[in-house]
């Protein structure tokens, strides 16, 4: 099933904003002009309940105040008005417009869907009083509430390249939420957060994990370690459910992170990611998309993505009609096929070393939650 609405376009922090609901307009005709679209489940809007049950009261009247055009004193205190979280009339409609396409993903897995794609969301910064990085209000936490309400044990993966810091802050006590998060190294990038020491509170210590990689990873680093700890950790806490945030901005093309991965580390985690919820989550799993910022490597990304969780085979070259358009319209060329061609950066020198730093971190992320994840 997958669940998209025109609307979600409303989420617009203006036309010089790196998260730009272009990404979704030429998503959405891409998969048009390669025959491949079904039609989609129209969501409804989350409600003002909804949003609380993970958000303050206090955040929620500031976001709905400025979405009516009124100022507010202190803004910035919430997160708001900034550089990265600037605001814009019906801000509030649109960010619940979002958060109710991942939360009725949520619903219809309960209702015994097994597999959901929702063409939006991913707003994984935004925290309890406070919202980050071009993140509002977090669906992704709203869904994942409704889901342990209803007695599921949820594992939650992030593989954006910004550590998904809200969700893990959220849910930083729950023992009935797993986070599992590889991001570039906070050390680096926003949000700063999201390194190995920070593994739950109470109730959930052992059940937040971070893998925190070195700028300039490439794919077979990330893979190998993904593949060592993923199945590891959904092992060992046994979910009832796997919702997947599947940001792409750790492509080698984005230009607001460092890591290196190419459209063939996507082309073979997509899969991993089904077959890791048919191993451990009863087949059960939710996807979102989130970040990714370079237009040309983002669009593919999920494309690939589309196709993967529809079993359909994936196109060598992207449509010319498609390609014509939006090079046209976005005055630079696009790579005209879906996979990345060969040798497409520079060979990378400390290869070798970062490689080995990627190792022992997930060697020390191991050790520090084996005692907690396995008991």
């Amino acid at each position: 099933m997958v669940i998209y609405r025109d609307e979600y376009r409303l989420y617009n922090f203006g036309p010089s904003h790196p998260f730009s609901p272009v990404r979704l307009e030429m998503l959405t005709s891409l998969l048009q002009a390669l025959g491949v679209w079904r039609e989609p489940l129209v969501p409804q809007e989350a409600t003002r309940e909804d949003v609380l049950s993970v958000h303050s009261e206090r955040l929620v009247k500031r976001v709905e105040a400025v979405s009516r055009g009124e100022r507010v004193p202190d803004l910035e205190h919430y997160g708001l008005g900034t550089g990265d979280t600037p605001v814009f009339p019906g801000m509030d409609r649109a960010a619940r417009i979002l958060v109710g396409g991942t939360l009725e993903g949520a619903r219809r897995i309960l209702a015994g869907e097994k597999r959901v794609l929702q063409l939006g969301g991913g707003l994984h910064h935004a925290q309890y009083d406070r919202s980050s990085g071009f993140c509002v209000y977090n669906d992704l936490s709203v869904a994942i509430r409704h889901l342990t309400r209803a007695g599921l044990r949820v594992a939650y993966l992030d593989i954006d390249v910004h550590h998904g810091d809200g969700v893990q802050w959220i849910h930083y006590e729950e023992e009935g939420v797993l986070t599992l998060s590889l991001h570039e190294s906070g050390r680096y990038l926003f949000p700063g957060t999201g390194h190995v020491h920070e593994i739950g509170r109470g109730e959930g210590v052992g059940r937040k994990l971070n893998l925190p990689l070195e700028p300039f990873t490439e794919d077979e680093s990330y893979l190998e370690v993904f593949e060592a700890l993923v199945p590891w950790a959904l092992g060992a806490f046994r979910p009832d459910v796997l919702v997947v945030q599947a940001g792409a901005d750790a492509h080698f093309l984005d230009p607001l992170a460092d890591l290196l991965l190419t459209t063939r580390a996507y082309a073979r985690l997509f899969p991993l990611i089904l077959q890791y919820a048919e191993a451990y989550a009863g087949g059960r799993v939710l996807f979102t998309l989130g970040g990714g910022y370079s237009l040309d490597a983002t669009v593919r990304v999920w494309a690939l993505l589309y196709h993967v969780f529809h079993g359909l085979p994936l196109p060598e070259r992207l449509p010319e009609g498609w390609l014509r358009t939006w090079e046209a319209r976005l005055g630079k060329p696009l790579t005209p096929t879906l996979h990345d061609p060969e040798g497409a950066y520079p060979e990378i020198p400390r290869k070798g070393e970062i490689e080995k730093r990627n190792r022992l971190t997930l060697e020390r992320l191991t050790e520090l939650v084996r005692p907690y994840l396995l008991d």
